[in-house]
């Protein structure tokens, strides 16, 4: 599965490599991009390389994952669906530059991940985890067909817990 690219209208997505390690590092060195955290104190190159790592791993372990989403030829940011630990489901993540914001990526993206989790993977829920001051999160997964479900404590701060079942997503 490694080899794999997936397509959508304006994005590639591939599977993340050691290579991507210097775009990690900035991307979560910047501070509106870790503004919701609980500390919202940027990832340091060391913590932005294991959060890489644990993404390639993922792909190892499970076949899936986060993607390397590119746009125009460029990396632009991560996201896809991981095996959520905590809660029932795929947890759907994603992580854009700022620069890409505003255009309609995230909500391209989330789409191509559902369609991918509920069609080549057969999940039958998927989450996404936003922190309620999160409008523009809750409204790219709104979009997509998701409902708030519940309020969770993440990392020691509150959280909106949003689901969508396989049967709600056909």
């Amino acid at each position: 599965m490694t080899e794999r690219v997936w397509r959508t209208k304006r994005l590639l997505l591939r599977v993340p490599v050691e290579t991507d390690v210097d775009f990690v590092a900035a991307l979560f060195s910047r501070p509106e991009l870790v503004a919701h955290r609980p500390d919202p104190t940027p990832d340091t190159p060391e913590e932005s390389g294991r959060r890489l790592a644990r993404d390639m791993d993922h792909w190892r372990s499970h076949g899936f994952g986060r993607w390397a989403v590119e746009a125009d030829g460029g990396l632009i940011g991560f996201g896809g669906v991981t095996v959520s630990k905590e809660f029932e489901g795929l947890n759907l993540s994603y992580h854009l530059h700022p620069d890409s914001w505003g255009r309609g990526y995230a909500t391209e993206l989330v789409r191509q991940v559902l369609d991918f989790a509920f069609n080549d993977l057969h999940a039958e829920r998927v989450i996404g985890l936003v922190r309620p001051i999160n409008l523009a999160s809750r409204n790219v997964l709104e979009k997509c067909g998701f409902s708030l479900e519940r309020e969770v404590m993440l990392h020691g701060a509150p959280t909106n817990l949003f689901a969508l079942t396989a049967q709600r997503q056909r």
